[in-house]
């Protein structure tokens, strides 16, 4: 428990650090460039690959981190490329799954189990059951009808998904790009 309590201080710690916010402000206009680039099928389903920068994030600074970038980020894509009506229930659930991934990656190895099985905790809790309950909210749709097309999905999209990122973060760390984010002093003596 204690190195779960670690966890969030840890990450709280790296809010102090003009490193962490640009490095959230680079990976925001990342994510805000790729949610364009997003396709919708309909008010309920849409595919895109926004979320490969919050995941980035919750590994390179924790859940808090990655909870803060993940809400506001939210509501700022919204501001920029509104659609359908804002709830503040599907940010809540975005911020859930900030912390979630901060949770499995921060000052952990990044393995393909380790993102397989992030995934499909984020994908089950945030997408399948919360994102769909407040869908339902939303538009007055029963959860049950909206359920089956959403988990397919979710399914089908969650190993796809998972080697996206596990590729992305596996490129970019023998890069040394998050060595030299981590610290950047220590990459300026070399």
């Amino acid at each position: 428990m204690k190195k779960f309590v670690t966890l969030f201080t840890d990450s709280y710690r790296e809010l102090k650090y003009v490193r962490t916010i640009t490095t959230a402000a680079m990976f925001g206009a990342i994510a805000i460039i790729l949610g364009m680039f997003s396709v919708n099928f309909g008010n309920y389903i849409r595919i895109g690959f926004a979320s490969i920068p919050n995941g980035m994030i919750s590994y390179l600074f924790g859940p808090v981190v990655g909870g803060l970038f993940s809400g506001s980020l939210d509501v700022l894509k919204y501001l920029l490329k509104p659609n359908g009506p804002f709830f503040p229930g599907l940010t809540l659930v975005t911020v859930l799954s900030g912390i979630m991934y901060g949770c499995f990656y921060y000052k952990r190895p990044v393995t393909l189990k380790r993102v397989l099985i992030s995934k499909l905790v984020v994908m089950l809790i945030c997408n399948l059951l919360l994102n769909t309950l407040c869908l339902s909210i939303l538009y007055g749709k029963g959860f049950m009808v909206l359920l089956p097309a959403r988990a397919l999905k979710n399914f089908v999209m969650w190993p796809i998904d998972s080697l996206i990122f596990y590729s992305m973060i596996k490129s970019l760390d023998s890069l040394g790009v998050f060595r030299i984010i981590q610290n950047p002093w220590a990459a300026r003596t070399k």
